[in-house]
């Protein structure tokens, strides 16, 4: 049995085709084409035809950047609140994600990575691709909300010992390019196949360009946790703007960043070099009193959650479609916002079969109409919603 979905503007990750239609078969993709050749092809009386109307139809959402979600995510510590954050998850187009860990002390992290690895090949959602250790080699002078005492000095030995308890799942980690033996580092995590991204640093230009040198080309939340742009020192604002090489993640809730920098980052950066992230926090879409994010009490203050203690912005709320929507708000056009969210993080994360809406590509496929409500999701030929008449 096939399932075709037809009459769509077909938002494929490199482009956008009007009148369009998509074969799944067997969770794959099998063919795109024309509403014309659709009209020609001959189905069988098992086929199922969605008909979107004129709906957006789009490659799955990748999050490769967030902490958690409905009240589940890696500060649990286990494997069950992780296959939750998974099936949640794909409920809002989300159909891949990276579940990332704050630093904390090494048996906590070993325990949750060893929980996410645990995770992997059992979701009813979407798929764990890897983790992303944001920490706990940053600098201390950009914390955010992250706790001092987690923050370490480079240690390859504690690398090892990560590494091992994630059997080779590392997919990302957010370093400070400017402390002590960072190039040392990173080059362990190169040969491993780890994306190293420059974040929570006070890094001076100099310390970014030598950081590039050691194969450091992705950013962790451009614009926030990072030492900002200077005339006489660039900064790593300033790096990752001038070097075309360099990508960077962004949180596109019009709090972290304002609505306006997204013009600035759109000249100085191309469409395929931005990757749309939610930073969420485990109570995102969760209501009610008693928030809890890292061991903190947190509030849902003006688009954000905030830190009861002082008041500081705790982290994102943000959820992937409404990113995508925002994005369009600032500017961008659809084509190249699902760009930020699928092709993007797929290829520089180096996910096969993700991101993209072509023939023998897995059918990780969302359907969201002008609005940007979702109407269908599917991961892996798997379907999550339906709501297409």
């Amino acid at each position: 049995m096939k399932l075709c979905l037809h009459n769509g503007t077909l938002l494929n990750g490199f482009s956008q085709m009007d009148n369009c239609a998509l074969l799944i078969n067997d969770g794959k993709i099998e063919d795109v084409f024309s509403e014309e050749r659709f009209k020609q092809h001959k189905f069988s009386d098992e086929d199922i035809l969605l008909d979107v109307h004129g709906a957006y139809i789009a490659p799955g959402m990748i999050d490769t950047h967030i902490h958690g979600f409905k009240g589940h995510g890696t500060d649990e510590c286990t494997t069950e609140g992780i296959l939750q954050m998974s099936a949640d998850l794909a409920e809002y187009g989300v159909t891949a994600f990276n579940p990332t860990m704050y630093p904390s002390s090494e048996e906590s992290m070993i325990k949750t990575i060893k929980a996410i690895v645990k995770a992997m090949g059992h979701e009813k959602g979407a798929h764990i691709m890897g983790i992303h250790l944001e920490g706990p080699f940053i600098s201390p002078n950009k914390l955010g909300v992250q706790r001092p005492e987690t923050v370490k000095a480079v240690d390859l030995a504690l690398m090892e010992r990560l590494w091992d308890a994630s059997e080779g799942h590392i997919v990302n980690m957010t370093v400070a390019p400017e402390i002590k033996d960072m190039r040392r580092l990173a080059l362990n995590c190169l040969q491993k196949g780890i994306v190293l991204q420059a974040g929570h640093t006070d890094a001076a230009y100099k310390n970014m360009v030598e950081g590039m040198q050691a194969g450091i080309f992705h950013a962790t939340h451009m614009f926030n946790a990072m030492s900002q742009l200077h005339h006489r020192n660039p900064g790593a604002v300033g790096a990752v703007l001038t070097h075309a090489e360099m990508t960077c993640e962004i949180i596109a809730d019009g709090v972290h960043v304002h609505k306006d920098l997204f013009k600035l980052l759109q000249k100085d950066k191309t469409p395929d070099q931005i990757v749309l992230i939610t930073d969420a926090l485990t109570p995102t879409e969760q209501f009610g009193d008693n928030l809890v994010a890292n061991g903190e009490a947190v509030e849902f203050v003006d688009g954000c959650f905030h830190r009861k203690a002082d008041g500081v912005i705790a982290g994102s709320a943000l959820t992937m479609i409404r990113g995508v929507k925002n994005l369009v708000d600032f500017g961008f056009a659809p084509s190249d916002a699902i760009k930020c969210a699928c092709a993007n993080p797929a290829r520089i994360m180096h996910y096969k079969n993700k991101g993209l809406l072509v023939p023998g590509y897995d059918s990780d496929v969302i359907v969201f109409d002008k609005n940007f409500d979702l109407q269908f999701v599917s991961v892996s030929g798997k379907q999550i919603i339906n709501k297409i008449a």
